[in-house]
């Protein structure tokens, strides 16, 4: 495959989202009749994509297919949600069997005190409540540490993403210019929330442990806590430095701050046990969501029993009349205890490392650079020459190279989350390596179609410098 060097990248995105447009004449339809009822066509702002949302029809394994009638390995996940594949029999057999006999009651079922358990023994911390989402139990974790101390300041990770509540929208997919400076970073709230909500965070860069401490030290006895991905998500992925949590650990403690990690993205699917097991550091409180409830909405909150005591005497309503829905808690059992087993995460890992050894030989082979990252069934293939550490330094990716990237992709039968470098892939137990060597092949279809580009390539892989 060959490209005229007069070619730019716009030109090479503009073709392929004619491809896509061409493949999907029922979806363009169906988008056209949802724009009439739903703003923007959609459920929700991040099921739009460019040049247009793609329409689901049905999931099995690890497929879906869109409107069309078209069949892609889904590496999509819905977000991170569907580790155990679309339609799992086990999960579909739970779900059937508490469906006929009853759907709501807004009391507890038995089902629950398995969930409950099990986490327990994944996460090592011994008390659980469930919600419906992880902004659900995230907001609970930011209300829990305020209840607990009387404090009212929370410290969190620059370009983190905690869930749509007011308290956590801050600072989150905020372009460079409004960042402010590195040792003491604007407070920049989201759309629709109010500049007093953000004045109670306190923002510090992933990775930086000094600057941590300054605030800390900074707000000694004002912080309630600090809530952190043990691994930073929604932008790619970028892993803790070494030491960098446990360091996190040592200061909360040694100020009398309580921690929370938000595992909605990370929680049963980089590991049995998250991110939590994975590094070795228990927080006082971790936040659980996605793929816990097999597919179906499911949110949890964990914690010490020193912590989660606030519950029980009343200094913390953690209320919900969906909470521990029978259906999710039916699913949510069936997901911990017939499917995500202990034994399916070094496989998921495996088939991840063979898609991203061979994708970054397929893009050295012409010359451009990458790198990435495997952790059980989430991974990623970042297209620049140098690895990110924090949100600052992940902002200097091409957002044009990774939209290309997801059209390639889509086009040639692999659905991956349409947001670009912001996201990375989610594997299922249903995945196999004939999966895995597509998305291989079509990063080697991306790369050729760059390198076409000439010498205008290498700037895409390093564009923007880190500061």
């Amino acid at each position: 495959m060959g490209f005229a060097t007069d070619v730019s990248l716009d030109d090479l995105i503009r073709r392929e989202e004619e491809i896509f447009l061409r493949r999907m004449p029922k979806t363009a339809e169906l988008w056209e009749r949802a724009q009439r009822s739903m703003p923007g066509g959609v459920s929700s702002s991040w099921a739009s994509s460019r040049p247009l949302p793609v329409w689901v029809s049905h999931g099995e394994g690890a497929y879906v297919w869109d409107a069309d009638g078209t069949r892609y390995a889904d590496m999509h996940g819905g977000y991170g949600v569907n580790v155990v594949g679309h339609a799992n029999p086990a999960v579909v057999r739970a779900v059937q069997q508490r469906v006929a006999r009853g759907t709501h009651f807004a009391q507890p079922t038995e089902d629950s005190i398995y969930v409950a358990e099990a986490l327990a023994q994944r996460f090592g911390l011994p008390m659980w409540r469930f919600g419906n989402s992880g902004t659900e139990v995230t907001m609970d974790a930011f209300h829990l540490m305020r209840a607990i101390t009387g404090r009212s300041l929370v410290v969190k990770i620059e370009g983190t993403y905690h869930g749509h509540h007011d308290s956590a929208m801050v600072s989150i997919f905020r372009a460079a210019d409004q960042l402010g400076p590195l040792h003491d970073p604007h407070r920049v709230p989201g759309p629709g929330v109010a500049q007093e909500m953000a004045d109670l965070l306190r923002i510090v860069p992933f990775n930086d442990l000094p600057a941590l401490e300054r605030v800390l030290d900074q707000h000694s006895g004002q912080i309630a806590g600090m809530i952190v991905e043990p691994m930073m998500m929604n932008a790619g992925i970028i892993p803790p430095q070494p030491g960098y949590l446990e360091g996190v650990r040592e200061l909360t403690r040694r100020y009398g701050v309580l921690l929370a990690f938000d595992e909605v993205k990370t929680g049963l699917v980089v590991d049995w046990g998250g991110a939590t097991r994975l590094f070795g550091v228990t927080p006082d409180i971790v936040c659980l969501a996605k793929a816990l409830g097999g597919g179906l909405p499911c949110g949890a909150i964990g914690g010490t029993e020193e912590v989660m005591a606030a519950i029980t005497d009343g200094r913390y309503d953690q209320i919900g009349t969906f909470n521990g829905n029978p259906l999710t808690m039916a699913a949510a059992r069936a997901t911990l205890l017939e499917v995500l087993t202990p034994d399916v995460y070094g496989s998921a890992e495996a088939l991840g490392r063979r898609m991203l050894q061979g994708s970054m030989s397929a893009l050295a082979a012409h010359g451009q650079p990458s790198y990435g990252n495997v952790f059980g069934f989430k991974g990623s293939v970042v297209f620049h020459d140098r690895a990110a550490t924090s949100y600052r330094e992940f902002l200097a990716i091409s957002t044009a190279v990774s939209h290309l990237h997801f059209l390639v992709q889509f086009n040639n039968g692999i659905f991956l989350p349409p947001w670009g470098k912001s996201e990375s892939w989610t594997l299922s137990v249903a995945h196999t390596d004939i999966d895995g060597d597509l998305y291989v092949a079509n990063v080697n279809r991306l790369a050729e179609m760059v390198a076409g580009l000439g010498d205008r390539a290498s700037d895409l892989f390093a564009a923007g410098s880190f500061n």
